[in-house]
């Protein structure tokens, strides 16, 4: 049976404290994501239909701050796969000492085979779903495979309606005129762009007679290549 993302993730966690000779007690509160949300997601077709959505958002850790992780639309996107992205961006804030924790969030369905009004539709049901556990001192949402600014200034517009006033700092990664931040859309494959480099540089290969392969030429992967 092949392993799955969640546990290849877990392992990697295990084999390191054992590496460290990490605290038993933390490695074990390493290991739970602090919470697990799953939400049916119901929204009206273009065509009259009602069809019903699943949606996930998982909370890793809050130790060192806010939680903090994508939102995806994929077909496969399911709660394991969720549950170790979330785990992998606690790991992440942690090596790159920011003040957050790990979430991630998702919606399994084929954006490709949805209208914008379904996928705006999809959007404001999911945000009001997960309203009771995000937050700016909670949870903070952005962008992930198949979201983009558009659909954070959904997600952001879904939030200020159930609230009642204009709620800007519910996501990052929103359209610029709506708070959003300069260089925001290039700034993953850009750090792909400097990691790689950096690491040619720690190996003494020259960048410039060095030939590389890509794989997957979304956002981050097309931008990690032109820049």
């Amino acid at each position: 049976m092949m392993q799955s993302f969640y546990d290849s993730v877990l392992e990697q966690i295990d084999e390191t404290a054992d590496r460290i000779s990490l605290d038993p007690g933390i490695h074990k509160m390493i290991r739970k994501p602090e919470r697990e949300l799953t939400v049916t997601i119901p929204i009206e077709k273009d065509n009259g239909e009602i069809e019903v959505f699943t949606g996930y958002r998982v909370q890793h850790s809050s130790a060192r701050g806010p939680c903090k992780g994508g939102i995806r639309y994929h077909p496969d996107t399911n709660i394991d796969e969720v549950k170790a992205l979330a785990t992998l961006m606690s790991l992440k804030c942690a090596v790159s000492n920011v003040p957050y924790g790990g979430a991630k969030g998702g919606v399994t369905c084929s954006p490709s085979k949805l209208s914008k009004k379904e996928l705006q539709r999809i959007t404001k049901r999911y945000a009001a779903m997960i309203l009771p556990i995000i937050g700016p001192r909670a949870d903070i949402p952005s962008p992930d495979v198949n979201t983009n600014a558009e659909t954070m200034g959904w997600f952001m517009d879904a939030v200020s309606m159930h609230e009642g006033s204009t709620v800007l700092d519910i996501v990052t990664g929103k359209p610029i005129e709506l708070g959003g931040s300069l260089g925001r859309n290039t700034a993953t494959g850009r750090g792909v762009m400097l990691n790689t480099i950096e690491l040619l540089k720690k190996e003494k290969i020259d960048p410039k007679k060095t030939a590389f392969a890509v794989q997957g030429f979304g956002n981050v992967g097309s931008i990690a290549a032109d820049l």
